[in-house]
């Protein structure tokens, strides 16, 4: 299936194009025709998954069909658990607004940053992203109304319940308009979510997709025992004496991830780091420029791992090694996708040799060390 067949403009399927989307992901294929009947959707869905295009998409398109409302009246709501979800949605949604023809503003309000200034960006405000509280504050101070709200969707509907919202959550609910489409997106069908979905839902078209399966079977895998003053240099000799066109790094922190780019940039290596500290639009142009084969090498953490998608992707680098043997795998099952073969390597130090033979034994499978004394890394 292509986005071409879901019912979507051509400005966003221009959009689409710009941010790197070549065919929907399975949680878009479902949820975007099932919001379009404006019927309630319940979607469950992993992290990574694709849920945030799969509501803005439909809802955004939606918009036009509906009367302009008065100032401070939000169309559409978006409540999520935490600052950094509405900023990541708030980026991406800034991006299809631009792009549609008619006039729509999207803003993210959470707390810890000045009140004044969100009341004073409300203005004109018709797609709202919110953290529970702060949705409340500027509600008490009259900065907007949910009298016209059109959609309510909640995003990890399953944390926003779990972390001690439901107090604030009931009073936002008794705000809202009892005619209006509801959307909800979790990772997980908990009991908590299965009341909600009593009291908060009518009839909702359950849309649902698992975690993908990961198969190793075809990655070819090896391991380098390095001392860690030779792993950078080591990183670079692999990098630079293969032609492999596209290498995916892994490394563990947001800051080994700037260093080891800002190193293999330095030895004209060209890069690009992709982690949470980044924002959405710098991921994207990233992952779109790696996807393109303009930038050689893409730099990445476990927490934004999940959203990548590179189709034939030769080669896996494990700078460091994850903490757990279930990650190992989901980083290495980068390659060697849909039958194709790819390859992983994993370089080990001294003090990480213990915790990869636990990642073999759990694995079940046994990986080829090599020594990596034998290499000459002066020049790297």
């Amino acid at each position: 299936m292509s986005f071409t067949s879901l019912q979507l403009s051509t400005h966003l399927l221009q959009a689409l194009n710009y941010l790197g989307y070549e065919k929907p992901f399975p949680i878009q294929e479902a949820a975007i025709p099932a919001i379009f009947t404006r019927k309630d959707v319940l979607g469950i869905a992993p992290t990574g998954s694709g849920k945030t295009v799969a509501y803005l998409l439909p809802i955004l398109s939606l918009l036009e069909k509906f009367e302009r409302p008065k100032n401070r009246h939000i169309q559409i709501l978006i409540v999520v658990p935490t600052r950094e979800l509405a900023i990541q949605i708030q980026e991406v949604a800034k991006i299809f607004c631009k792009a549609l023809p008619y006039h729509v503003k999207s803003l993210a309000v959470f707390g810890g940053v000045s009140i004044q200034t969100q009341m004073q960006e409300l203005q004109d405000v018709q797609v709202l992203i919110a953290t529970p509280g702060r949705l409340l504050e500027l509600v008490d101070s009259n900065a907007l109304h949910l009298s016209q709200l059109e959609i309510l969707v909640l995003d990890e509907a399953d944390k926003i319940l779990n972390l001690g919202f439901k107090k604030e959550m009931n009073q936002v609910f008794r705000l809202l308009p009892t005619k209006r489409q509801n959307i909800l997106f979790s990772a997980t069908l908990s009991e908590d979510l299965e009341g909600l979905n009593q009291v908060l839902l009518h009839e909702p078209t359950v849309v649902k997709t698992e975690a993908e399966e990961l198969t190793i079977e075809n990655i070819q895998q090896s391991a380098y025992l390095v001392s860690e003053e030779r792993r950078g240099p080591l990183l670079r000799y692999l990098i630079k004496s293969r032609q492999i066109p596209q290498v995916l790094i892994f490394c563990s922190s947001v800051y080994e991830a700037d260093n080891v780019t800002d190193k293999l940039c330095k030895n004209g290596i060209e890069a690009r780091a992709i982690h949470s500290k980044k924002s959405q639009l710098a991921r994207t142009d990233a992952l779109l420029l790696f996807k393109q084969d303009k930038v050689r090498v893409l730099v990445a953490t476990d927490l934004i791992s999940r959203g990548i998608d590179i189709p034939a992707l030769p080669l896996v680098i494990n700078y460091e090694l994850p903490r757990s043997p279930k990650d190992y795998i989901h980083r290495i099952g980068r390659t060697g996708r849909a039958s194709a073969t790819g390859e992983a390597i994993s370089l080990v130090i001294p003090s990480a040799e213990h915790h990869f033979k636990v990642i073999q034994k759990k694995m079940k499978k046994s990986v080829e060390t090599i020594d990596s004394s034998i290499f000459d890394l002066k020049g790297f």
